[in-house]
């Protein structure tokens, strides 16, 4: 009779204990980056904490990056329901929603933005025009231009080819360079061969994937430090999510911003001083005009263009952004 009530009180715990391993909510998660790239760190910081904050509720798999879908095609992904949550950046899915070239352009913090009624803006515009819930942002950070010669004012950049991004080609078509489009993968054989005399990145990442070994020079003037790295799950997902587990999400993302974007800022001065004072390269002679000049002129080139995509929406756009 022991061995009876024994494996009949086995047989309830494992279908108890399965009864709540099944109650948690599962989603999958990509990156348009690999997992393991320096700038991704903060996303599994993120990732680890909904994980841990919500056991039993949420279980997030975090299963990789643009080898798992290409990072145009992850927006779509999302939209649809192929792909749970992904880690992405606005400029891969500018042409669904024009208005989220503004999250580069923004003057605040994502904790300002929560309150000037950007961050609402931009849940709104996602939900109706990707099916997706905006959560938060999981990158900070300055863009440079990484140079083979020693740029010294913005007409000599004229006729030099960079690798860019999406985030930079009217920007560098405006300055006369001619943007080139190279995977991560490729850039550094570019920039060995002469494909490219630099590219646009951020300051964390060049140094580590070799890149600086190519390239003599940085141009001080950093572009574009409010990041338009979102994190997107897909509506349909959210809105199955209890009140408390969503509430959570947003509580557990509120507490995270702040912190990323100090870990990336002085993420940042450590990178650079590391960069100036063991790869070699230098401060480009960049005069604090031309300086003043280059960052202008980027802002101006963007706003310009968004101005062409939605000309009545650049008022409110810039009061939301503190522009």
């Amino acid at each position: 009779m022991n061995r009876i009530l024994q494996s009949a009180a086995i047989i309830i715990v494992i279908q108890f204990g399965g009864f709540l391993s099944a109650s948690a909510e599962t989603m999958k998660a990509i990156s348009f980056l690999p997992k393991n790239h320096p700038l991704m760190s903060q996303v599994n910081v993120w990732v680890a904490s909904i994980n841990s904050q919500l056991k039993g509720k949420l279980q997030i798999n975090f299963v990789g990056g643009s080898e798992v879908i290409p990072r145009y095609q992850q927006p779509e992904a999302v939209r649809n329901g192929v792909i749970d949550i992904i880690f992405n950046v606005a400029a891969s899915y500018q042409a669904v929603i024009p208005e989220a070239s503004a999250f580069t352009l923004s003057k605040l913090s994502p904790t300002q933005e929560r309150s000037s009624g950007f961050y609402g803006f931009m849940q709104k515009k996602h939900a109706d025009k990707l099916n997706s819930r905006y959560i938060g942002r999981w990158l900070a950070g300055n863009f440079y231009f990484w140079t083979k010669k020693n740029v010294t004012t913005i007409s000599s950049l004229k006729g030099l080819k960079l690798r860019t991004g999406s985030l930079f080609n009217r920007t560098m078509k405006k300055l006369g360079v001619v943007p080139v489009k190279i995977s991560s993968s490729e850039t550094y054989t570019a920039l060995e061969r002469g494909v490219v005399d630099g590219f646009a990145y951020t300051a964390i990442g060049p140094r580590k994937k070799g890149w600086l070994k190519k390239v003599k020079f940085m141009i001080e003037a950093p572009l574009f430090g409010a990041s338009n790295a979102t994190i997107l799950m897909n509506l349909d997902k959210w809105n199955k999510l209890s009140n408390a587990t969503r509430e959570k999400i947003e509580s557990i993302t509120v507490a995270f911003e702040p912190k990323m974007v100090s870990h990336f800022i002085e993420g940042e001065k450590k990178e650079l001083a590391k960069v100036l004072k063991e790869s070699g390269v230098q401060k480009a002679n960049f005069s604090a005009s031309e300086k003043a000049k280059f960052i202008k002129l980027a802002y101006d080139v963007e706003w310009k263009h968004l101005a062409s995509k939605i000309p009545g929406a650049i008022p409110e756009l810039k009061r939301l952004t503190g522009n």
